[in-house]
């Protein structure tokens, strides 16, 4: 009987089985390919109306069922075609804050053959000009606090024919002068009409679906397109994955529920147990881990979505995963420590997680010991990398390797290829360090109007990521650090992220970032930037101390500087280096 994950994916994965891959020329490029997949977006919706009346969505005091939500999905999708004119391949943009008519909005575009332009909704009012211009939105979907920014801009936007107001009228949202814009609709207009019939118009996999624009901490943003193809790519693999680790853990004998608290008795007002897979949902719907990941996987697979209203407080997540019965968690890594760290965590039943996620950066052993502390139910974490232009999802750690690879973020996804490249793209050996590529169909189509930059960020079929690491001899993925953030000290390489990771291991450090400064004899310096737990006495001898015990004597930082801010982070949890070398400026919150 197989029991390990390399069997049972190959099983799953083997000609005429379940899930069969095989090679396939797209766009001149060989890729593998599932040989049973879906054609489009739409289709997933289709299979997706099977779960009728299940609970989908829970935000706040609403309750939207599956049926519910398609119906008001296909009258958005008629809406925005018959009377905004909206047809194949024009952009809709939205932003807002997560909700339901974020997702609605989703759904109803690409089901129509439109792209979903998905704006971040941390931006300032010039950086959300820029994105619609750039994209030329046709359309806007935007709730009332982020249309205050722009209120006064949309006029002037040629291309931008009509604006949706999540939450009110154009006289609560009114311009400088005090009149509404005539842009600015109810967004009651486009769910007049609920129906459950899908629109008909005809779609292609490589049809473009969603715009994102990649996180922009030097210069412009660039808007990456995820097609149909990519999209669904990403679904089917992180399908194929759930199913391999629960094979796992059955052959294992792992239990079929969680086991209780110690001491804690669910409270009598917790919902019995169900089947239905229940997700915490705390990631940005305008990234690819919200909308690919969470939004696209949870409506195929009968999930409930269970989203947080504004900006993340782990008191509100812990007393959300108790009441709706949250099963499987995925988010950053900042999220979950916050949680984790909560003095209150132990007041609520959190037994019922089985699953914990996260992305962004290698994980530490502490942050595995914090999360089984905290979720005792949990029988397998799991850490994925990935960027804005691989759809989601190329790498994933998660079983056993999670906890005697924690420095690793995986081996490949089943359609996907990884190789590391020297400076001139050759590629090199097993256990080099060199340049992350990655080849598969999760690849975005290209930068919306920048070719130049799609060449260079795609040849020969590989995305050339920026990410620096090395492959081990098993194909684990060891990301060391961002390429543009490497420091070379005396000729030395110093990647940042390690000396990262040693620093938030000490107890007194809450987060840490390594920047390098302008030196004249050695070219740079380290420095540490520290966010120190509140109350900590710790100095910068002590900080020096720690990382030499650890590393090497080039790696210790001769500067040190001490915080008791938050770590300017962007939605991905990534760390905004320009921001802390003081070469921009950013207004930073964890989430919306």
């Amino acid at each position: 009987m197989t029991t390990t994950f390399d069997e049972i994916q190959a099983s799953l994965t083997a000609p005429g089985a379940q899930f069969a891959v095989a090679t396939e020329i797209v766009d001149g490029v060989e890729t593998l390919m599932y040989t049973s997949r879906f054609g489009d977006l739409r289709s997933v919706a289709e299979l997706a109306a099977m779960h009728g009346d299940k609970e989908f969505i829970v935000y706040g005091d609403r309750r939207i069922t599956f049926a519910e939500f398609i119906a008001t999905t296909n009258s958005i999708s008629n809406t925005l075609a018959d009377d905004a004119g909206v047809g194949h391949g024009d952009r809709v943009a939205v932003l807002s804050q997560n909700s339901p008519e974020w997702c609605s909005t989703f759904w109803a575009t690409v089901d129509i053959g439109a792209v979903l332009v998905g704006l971040n909704g941390w931006w300032t009012t010039d950086e959300i000009v820029y994105g619609l211009e750039d994209s030329g939105a046709k359309v806007l979907v935007v709730d009332r606090k982020r249309l205050e920014r722009i209120a006064d801009e949309i006029d002037r936007i040629d291309t931008l024919e009509r604006v949706y107001l999540v939450d009110g009228t154009a006289a609560d949202v009114p311009r400088a002068d005090g009149t509404p814009s005539p842009k600015v609709r109810p967004f009651s207009e486009l769910t007049a009409a609920p129906t459950d019939r899908f629109p008909t118009v005809e779609l292609h996999e490589s049809d473009h679906a969603v715009i994102f624009y990649t996180s922009g901490t030097t210069g412009r943003p660039k808007g990456a397109i995820s097609t149909h193809r990519s999209m669904i790519a990403n679904l089917q693999n992180t399908v194929l994955l759930v199913m391999v680790n629960g094979a796992v853990l059955a052959a294992a004998g792992a239990a079929t529920e969680p086991p209780s608290q110690p001491g804690a008795e669910p409270p009598p007002s917790n919902p019995p147990a169900s089947t239905q897979p229940v997700a915490l949902f705390t990631s940005p719907l305008f990234h690819v881990s919200g909308c690919h990941s969470t939004l696209v996987v949870g409506f195929m697979a009968g999930m409930k979505l269970v989203m947080i209203e504004g900006r993340f407080d782990p008191l509100n997540a812990l007393e959300l995963i108790e009441r709706e019965g949250v099963t499987t968690w995925s988010t950053v890594p900042t999220m979950i420590w916050r949680t984790c760290e909560h003095p209150r965590r132990h007041d609520f039943d959190t037994s019922r997680v089985t699953n914990v996620a996260f992305g962004g950066s290698p994980s530490a052993d502490e942050l595995q010991r914090r999360i089984r502390e905290t979720f005792p139910g949990v029988k397998a974490t799991s850490n994925a990398y990935g960027l804005t232009e691989t759809s989601s999802v190329a790498t994933v750690l998660t079983g056993v390797d999670a906890d005697t690879r924690a420095d690793s973020v995986g081996r490949p996804v089943p359609t996907v290829r990884l190789a590391i490249a020297g400076p001139d793209g050759e590629h090199l050996p097993t256990g080099a360090t060199g340049e992350v590529l990655i080849s598969g169909p999760i690849l975005m189509a290209g930068y919306w109007n920048k070719p130049e930059a799609t060449a260079k960020a795609i040849r020969n079929g590989w995305l050339h990521t920026g990410d620096i690491g090395h492959l081990d001899p098993d194909g684990y993925l060891f990301i060391t650090d961002r390429a543009k953030d490497m420091i070379i000290r005396g000729g030395e390489n110093i990647y940042c992220v390690e000396i990262e990771n040693c620093l938030v291991e000490h107890p007194d450090v809450a987060d840490a970032a390594i920047i390098g400064v302008p030196h004249d004899e050695l070219g740079e310096e380290v420095k540490a930037i520290i966010e120190s737990v509140p109350g900590a006495q710790l100095d910068a001898d002590e900080v020096r101390s720690w990382v030499a015990g650890h590393l090497a004597g080039f790696k210790v930082p001769t500067h040190v500087e001490f915080t008791t801010e938050k770590l300017p982070r962007n939605a991905s949890g990534k760390l905004l280096k320009n921001v802390l070398r003081g070469e921009g400026d950013v207004s930073f919150q964890e989430t919306m």
